[in-house]
């Protein structure tokens, strides 16, 4: 099923930018409406500038983020209202994560002390959706962007 809104602000933006790739991706922060909304704004006033995923939790079909890549970013209640690309990807082991991805992820204090703890906790409740266990070696991508457009 195709989300109309991202349909809608990737067309605004090919107007615009008539040499981006035909193809995106779409998607939400976290996994509630409360995350999304709260991370998206972090986006939107430019202090979060990259995420990480859980490497363990991508499929045989799910495509790992690279560089150009052309990200759409949804709301808590599913509307699109920004595109940023990927501009770096780094996968390493869940204690490897630095400071400087910390502090570019844009939450809480910007800590790694505080990047560890709540990264944990959102991971350790992925993992134990699809029967895994955390760990602090599991594989993380972290992935840095640009916002290039917003509604």
């Amino acid at each position: 099923m195709t989300n109309a809104s991202a349909k809608t602000i990737w067309e605004e933006y090919k107007q615009l930018h008539p040499d981006a790739p035909d193809n995106y991706v779409a998607w939400a922060f976290g996994d509630s409406k409360e995350m999304a909304d709260e991370l998206l704004e972090l986006v939107l006033n430019g202090t979060k500038t990259a995420t990480a995923s859980n490497y363990s939790l991508y499929g045989e079909e799910d495509e790992l983020p690279y560089p150009g890549l052309h990200n759409i970013l949804l709301d808590g209640n599913g509307e699109a209202k920004a595109i940023v690309v990927t501009t770096d990807v780094d996968i390493v082991p869940f204690d490897e994560v630095t400071e400087e991805h910390a502090y570019l992820e844009g939450e809480g204090d910007r800590s790694l002390e505080f990047w560890r703890k709540s990264h944990e906790d959102f991971f350790t409740r992925e993992m134990e959706e699809a029967n895994l266990t955390f760990h602090t070696k599991i594989p993380v991508v972290c992935e840095r962007f640009k916002l290039v457009y917003k509604k």
